[in-house]
């Protein structure tokens, strides 16, 4: 069956939807510190990198890491004999995301590098960074998700439920693991270290797939914990981004005032 033509005012529907609340969390974030504010204007900016430049690497880089690790034999015997995904799925959301997708996170955090005065203004510019990226993924997965209804003849409006439900999940997490990301790029920054930013970064990295992991529990082990699994992991992935974001914005609360801004 042929999807349904997207009205332009339902699509506008959903950009509003994938945009604003990603762009209310960065206004959270930006203005959790009681003293020493981001510039709201370069916070922006990051946010609008991570979204239209940084989508753009990550689509790329992912797409070519991918074909390139399925070629590898032993890999995809690995994984298909372990899960119950496409083993390229698996790869996908596993390694290639959390790897290219916090690296090109990372260079829009790195845009605003004149305006960290302290490491922990890096918090603000990575996690500006990631939601915008979050942003442009929720619009494009809702789109996805219009698809993929319209052609089953159901109604396609509901995927503005996935828009909704990755913004309090997925946009958490993109925030929270890209200002750790944004953390250690301040320092190398600050100190003059050139690979400072390298253990934050992975620490990104990791915190990243450990999510996608929970979060797709269910496909990859279907049916187990007698069908509970649906929920664990679902639930498991929400509460781990709300408990990172909440880890930076009481690290944010907490710091001191720079010399001189």
């Amino acid at each position: 069956m042929a999807a349904a033509e997207l009205p332009l005012t339902f699509f506008a529907v959903m950009a509003v939807s994938a945009f604003a609340i990603p762009l209310a969390f960065v206004w959270w974030v930006r203005n959790t510190p009681r003293y020493g504010r981001e510039p709201m204007r370069v916070v922006l900016h990051v946010f609008g990198w991570g979204a239209f430049v940084s989508v753009v690497i990550a689509l790329i880089l992912e797409l070519l890491l991918t074909s390139a690790a399925m070629e590898i034999g032993p890999l995809y015997r690995y994984l298909a004999t372990h899960f119950a995904m496409q083993p390229s799925d698996v790869f996908g959301f596993l390694i290639a995301a959390p790897f290219v997708e916090e690296a090109a996170k990372g260079l829009g955090a790195r845009t605003a590098r004149l305006s960290m005065h302290t490491p922990t203004d890096g918090l603000v510019y990575g996690a500006a960074a990631g939601l915008g990226f979050s942003a442009m993924e929720n619009l494009l997965y809702g789109l996805t998700a219009w698809v993929t209804l319209s052609q089953q003849g159901l109604n396609p409006t509901a995927s503005l439920l996935v828009i909704v439900f990755r913004s309090f999940s997925s946009s958490l997490l993109h925030g929270s693991a890209t200002a750790v990301t944004g953390y250690g790029i301040a320092k190398a920054w600050l100190y003059r270290r050139q690979y400072a930013y390298l253990p934050f970064y992975l620490i990104a990295v990791v915190m990243h797939a450990a999510f996608n992991f929970t979060v797709n529990l269910s496909t990859l082990y279907p049916g187990s914990l007698g069908g509970l699994i649906d929920y664990v992991g679902f639930i498991a992935a929400v509460a781990f981004a709300v408990a990172a974001i909440t880890v930076v914005r009481f690290k944010l609360a907490v710091r001191r005032p720079a010399a001189a801004r």
